[in-house]
């Protein structure tokens, strides 16, 4: 339904997007996953008028929205402030979008306390309407946020880092509710966010932003399962990121010993490898992997959930930066050597 083509914006001089082409189906929620100062937000504000690109076109339906101002433009969107008015009350708040479609609703109230009272059925707070919106709490001024955003009926949702204030177990309560309501109102949906845990539970596609561009747009397991690029990994902590040299063909060394890998590289070219603890026995992996057990010198231990994370230092090149996080379930000791079975994967 959505079709973004070609999107260019500089920052004070500087490219912020270069070249952004992305699309959103019907009931389809993606993600736009990245670091602050990426352009994330920057383009939801394009998509609702907002701001403009400097060259590039934004469609809805195959109409060409340049010319369309943001109040005709029919999207919904949410902020992680709430944007809530505070002299309104919950149901007013909540009508006030309604209120605005006089074409919509003619100013009929009884349609409109209507329409209210399913949009407070479905984020769970009926018996609010009443109520100020400053009495609420967080998470209840945010499901009054999705609520006015939901009333109008939008061709589009936009939430821009809406979870962002609140406390963890809060957020994931609200993440599975969410998820929820967008599956049942079947409205496509584009959620900004920089936090990857956020991502994974709210995405069917995630597009990870890095330098202005798209490096990656897959389905969420598809990323976990081949984040394809160092900064990926790094970004959504999948594995370990670490350094090797090819010394040979399909010979690659690093600190935790020489690998047998073939990552389409030239002798004495580096190369970043993403190194995955597994349980499995070692052998050969699948399409371009290699399962190997290496060596580590634990440098730190703690405890985390139900089990201990281990900070190891591989034995062969003491001196690299490179350490492994690793899970146990026993604690090992500062200064063990201990062995561990990995799947290592090339990266770009």
């Amino acid at each position: 339904m959505l079709e973004v083509r070609n999107l260019i914006k500089s920052y004070e001089g500087k490219p912020l997007l270069r070249d952004i082409s992305f699309s959103v189906s019907q009931g389809e929620t993606i993600c736009l996953l990245g670091a602050s100062g990426s352009g994330k937000s920057t383009i939801l504000k394009m998509i609702a008028g907002l701001e403009f690109p400097e060259s590039g076109d934004i469609l809805f339906n195959n109409i060409d929205l340049a010319q369309t101002p943001p109040h005709l433009r029919d999207f919904g969107l949410v902020f992680q402030d709430y944007g809530l008015f505070p002299h309104l009350n919950v149901f007013d708040n909540v009508a006030f979008g309604l209120r605005m479609q006089r074409i919509k609703h003619k100013g009929h109230e009884g349609e409109i306390a209507r329409r209210v009272h399913e949009m407070m059925e479905l984020v769970n707070l009926t018996s609010f309407e009443s109520r100020n919106v400053t009495d609420l709490s967080g998470g209840e001024q945010q499901r009054v946020a999705l609520a006015r955003a939901l009333a109008p009926q939008p061709q589009l949702l936009m939430f821009d880092e809406p979870l962002g204030a609140l406390d963890r177990s809060l957020k994931e309560d609200l993440l599975n509710e969410l998820r929820g309501i967008l599956r049942q109102t079947n409205i496509p949906a584009i959620y900004v966010t920089h936090d990857q845990e956020e991502a994974f539970a709210i995405a069917d596609r995630i597009l990870v932003l890095h330098d202005g561009i798209i490096i990656r747009d897959a389905a969420p397991h598809e990323i976990w399962k081949d984040p394809q690029s160092a900064f990926v990994a790094k970004l959504l902590g999948i594995g370990n990121v670490v350094e090797g040299e090819v010394i040979a063909k399909n010979k690659i060394k690093t600190a935790f010993g020489i690998l047998s890998l073939d990552c389409v590289k030239n002798v004495g070219e580096n190369i970043q490898l993403l190194v995955q603890q597994i349980p499995s026995p070692a052998g050969e992996g699948r399409g371009g992997e290699v399962i190997e057990e290496i060596q580590l010198t634990v440098e730190d231990v703690f405890f985390k959930q139900d089990q201990f994370q281990v900070k190891g230092r591989g034995v062969v090149l003491s001196e690299s930066k490179d350490g492994l996080l690793i899970h146990m379930k026993d604690a090992p000791r500062v200064g063990d050597v201990i062995r561990v079975k990995v799947q290592v994967k090339c990266l770009v």
